[in-house]
């Protein structure tokens, strides 16, 4: 058996039927916190694309596939069926991402497996829910941004739908299905019993929205762009200042007034048109040219500096260089290193952001190379010696 990554969860073994995002995101949450993670993949020469998002050797990969091991099997074969139910008879979690259809086109689907280990937790990640009208529509982020509403209200007034920076469907999508995991696996300690965990592109999306989305279904206000101001909490945005920009967040009325006496400016404070939050939101773009006249006059490192020491919140914009070059990123040790111990040489990833005292989450192995374990897992699993050379002659595995 490996070394786990983290005390936590290294009781839990997890066979990863992922690709793409959502779900290896998902699945890299319990490897990072010491499930002992098998990825399971096509063999070579039956896999006629890369459904992983990239190559194997890019940055991208090796931040996913991190704290797991990999062995190859042939999910479209009877055989290959076969030694996938004699995994999933001993396993706690498997986690997949397929159409809704295709698992149980394959016969691995929850209700099959089910008979086999009623104690395993069933996670299905999809783009629109395992049912309904869009249930068989293939899943993409950005068209989850669009659909879920955030392109909506991201980005500048008039400049049309905006989608952010990162797959934050994607993203959201699979830690809310390691969540859910982790409350069935807690669960199933008061119950002996296995569930079925599901969620969707969509529906995280839809999550995220959070206070916009409240907005929406409590008081019927439909949110539009605001570009780089809040929508409800002003002055809060980005600012101009003599060598760049800078973000302030000044939402409550003590904030605003240290912000505007701690930038020479205190009559605004008592400016009939800013004087209360709902004329300060009314009002902004007058306001927003106001507090510029007077930042402009000194550099963005005397505003961070000065603001925060007034306790009003302001912070750089950085670029992606100067996020890592910053001191307080460095003492978070937000970034690890391992020898992948092959011709990639030491692969760096970006850590888990949440720290346990007693049982914390470090990387113990980089990305595997497609199918690296496949006999040492299915050793472990109880497969022969026999067994296994009769996989591999046929080419299942």
């Amino acid at each position: 058996m490996p070394t786990p990554a983290s005390a936590a969860l290294k009781r839990f073994t997890v066979l990863d039927l992922t690709r793409v995002r959502s779900g290896p995101t998902c699945v890299r949450q319990l490897g990072d916190w010491g499930a002992n993670v098998i990825k399971i993949e096509l063999p070579e020469h039956l896999d006629t694309g890369d459904p992983m998002g990239g190559p194997r050797e890019s940055s991208d990969f090796q931040n996913l596939h991190r704290n797991k091991r990999a062995m190859t099997l042939d999910l479209k074969s009877p055989e290959g069926v076969a030694v996938f139910k004699r995994l999933a008879a001993k396993a706690d979690v498997i986690v997949e991402n397929f159409r809704p259809d295709v698992k149980d086109r394959l016969g691995i689907g929850y209700a099959a497996i089910k008979k086999i280990n009623p104690r395993l937790v069933y996670a299905s990640i999809s783009g629109f829910g395992a049912d309904g009208p869009y249930a068989n529509r293939p899943g993409f982020d950005q068209i989850a941004q669009g659909m879920g509403g955030l392109m909506s209200i991201t980005g500048a007034p008039g400049q049309g739908p905006m989608r952010v920076g990162i797959p934050i469907a994607d993203l959201s999508a699979g830690l809310f299905c390691a969540m859910g995991i982790m409350v069935a696996l807690l669960e199933r300690e008061v119950s002996g019993k296995g569930q079925q965990v599901d969620t969707s592109l969509l529906a995280a999306q839809i999550f995220m929205l959070d206070f916009q989305g409240a907005r929406w279904i409590n008081e019927g206000q439909i949110p539009k762009q605001a570009g780089n101001n809040h929508p409800t909490s002003i002055p809060t945005g980005v600012f101009k200042t003599k060598d760049g920009f800078i973000n302030i967040a000044a939402s409550g009325q003590s904030m605003w007034e240290r912000l505007c006496a701690k930038i020479g400016a205190a009559e605004l404070a008592t400016t009939a048109e800013y004087k209360t939050s709902a004329l300060r939101s009314k009002n902004r773009d007058a306001l927003n040219a106001a507090l510029e006249a007077q930042l402009v006059k000194k550099s963005s490192a005397h505003w961070v500096e000065a603001l925060n020491d007034a306790g009003v919140p302001a912070g750089p914009i950085y670029a992606m260089d100067q996020v890592f070059a910053d001191a307080q990123v460095k003492h978070l040790g937000i970034v690890d290193s391992i020898d992948s111990k092959d011709a990639r040489g030491m692969v760096k990833v970006v850590r888990q952001p949440v720290r346990l005292s007693r049982t914390p989450s470090k990387t113990v192995s980089a990305p595997p190379v497609r199918g690296q374990h496949t006999s040492a897992v299915l050793k472990e699993f109880g497969f022969s010696a026999d067994e296994i050379k009769a996989l591999k002659k046929a080419q299942v595995v």
